[in-house]
This record gives structure tokens, sequence and C-alpha cells, in this order.
């Protein structure tokens, strides 16, 4: 098995707050239903009822299995922080390993939306020099999102690597 490739050097991965679990399962109830009004009025209506009852059949059976798996999905997410370098990992399918040198961040950003923020939660975004670099924490609670983004500003400033 190749979880070893994914796992950081010498420390424990943090993980997300469930109440971001919370919000991408709220994400499955209201954005979903809106891709199949569409296509379950135009089987309904132009086709054959059955054909419509048939999409709302695959329809809810499509969002029971998101809302299902936006658990797993949540619980891949993580990050430890280093000595040197930042570690955040994701996917269930696909995963991928980000490791950001402290001395290569350039700016720290905090986001949260009004749905976030009502549940007490906020992202964290590093921004390199790379165009490529994808190191976001979503779902972290508000203060440890603060503490993360200070811890991370007074490293990346202590570190610096000929920028």
């Amino acid at each position: 098995m190749t979880d070893h490739l994914f796992a950081p050097p010498t420390a424990e991965w943090k993980r997300l707050h469930p109440r971001y679990r919370t919000l991408r399962r709220a994400g499955v109830l209201l954005g979903w239903p809106w891709l199949f009004i569409g296509p379950v009025l135009a089987g309904w209506l132009l086709v054959d009822r059955w054909l419509g009852i048939a999409i709302i059949v695959a329809a809810v059976a499509w969002m029971a299995w998101r809302w299902w798996r936006m658990g797993a999905l949540v619980r891949s997410w993580g990050y430890a922080e280093l000595a040197d370098d930042l570690y955040v990992t994701r996917g269930l399918w696909f995963k991928r390993l980000t490791a950001v040198p402290y001395g290569r961040m350039q700016v720290v950003e905090i986001e949260a939306g009004p749905i976030e923020r009502a549940l007490g939660l906020a992202t964290v975004k590093l921004v390199t020099a790379s165009a490529s670099t994808d190191a976001t924490i979503p779902g972290l609670p508000t203060d440890q999102a603060a503490r993360l983004r200070d811890r991370l500003t007074e490293l990346g400033e202590t570190r610096t690597s000929g920028l």
C-alpha cells in the first residue's frame, strides 16, 4: 500500500472540525437538487412520468451517496506543522500531499463565508511563489485558524528564503 507516501514524516495529522462535514452536507442538500429539476421535468412532461420518477430515484440515490461520502471526504483532510514545513493532505480516490516550506510562503489568508461564520469555521490559504501550490485548510474553528495564521506568518518571516 502507498499510504506511507501521504503520511507526515514525524508528526500526527490535525484534522478538520466535524462542523465542516455539516457545512458540506448542507451543500449537498441545497445544491444538488437544482441540477435535477430540469431533467425530472423534461422526463416527466416530454417522455413519460415513469422516466421522471426514475430520474427522481436516481437523484435521491446520488444525493444520499454524496451525503454519506462527505464524512469520509472531510476525514481525508489533514495538516501537520513540522519544524520547517507545513504538510497538507486530502483526497479519497486521488490523494494529494502538499509540503510548503515556511520560508517560501508569501501570504497567509483566512476566508469565511456567511455559513462558515455561522458555524464558527474558517479556511486558511497559503500563497507561495509557485502558482501550482494548493495549500488550503478548510473547516478550522476560528480560534484555531487565527492561531495557525499567526504561527505561519511568524515562521514565514523568520525563515524567508531568498524572496
